[in-house]
């Protein structure tokens, strides 16, 4: 009898400590330094009028700069499109264009916006961060450019 409950214990051990290929995950992610060169170098490409969102992997924002002439508006906008980018890993605006015919439903998530001015960063496929602009007097295609000048700034740490 005192076996079968040594058998039984030694059983539920087992089975509580988990899969024999646990392991702790290791994941790149933007720097605090990273994501305020790809502001500042975003802004500086941009104008005072634009504000700029750096998001990490899990879409929470690292940075923001606001220039001197920027809506109050745009610090939402800049994070939701920034937030938007990176944890779909696409860009905003092909964001709103898939989910224009497939997957409408993910429209309706908290934080997500159709406005193109998002961009990932990427380290090969994967992506650990994002930045997004708004207020740019061109609209979303000058806040996407200036967005990639500022993730250009940083490439070489992105590989």
């Amino acid at each position: 009898m005192i076996y079968r409950w040594m058998a039984g214990a030694l059983l539920a051990c087992c089975a509580l400590s988990g899969p024999a290929n646990a392991q702790v995950l290791l994941e790149r992610n933007v720097s605090v330094h990273m994501a305020l060169t790809i502001a500042e170098t975003a802004l500086a490409e941009c104008g005072s009028r634009v504000t700029v969102a750096v998001v990490d992997r899990a879409g929470r924002l690292r940075v923001f700069l606001q220039g001197d002439g920027a809506s109050p508006h745009n610090l939402e906008l800049a994070r939701r499109k920034a937030y938007t980018a990176g944890t779909f890993g696409r860009t905003s605006l092909e964001w709103a264009q898939r989910t224009e015919t497939q997957n409408q439903g993910q429209r309706a998530l908290t934080d997500v916006i159709t406005q193109q001015g998002g961009v990932p960063i990427k380290v090969g496929d994967e992506t650990i961060g994002a930045v997004g602009l708004s207020g740019a007097p061109n609209g979303g295609p000058q806040e996407e450019a200036c967005g990639r000048a500022g993730i250009a700034k940083v490439a070489d740490q992105l590989k």
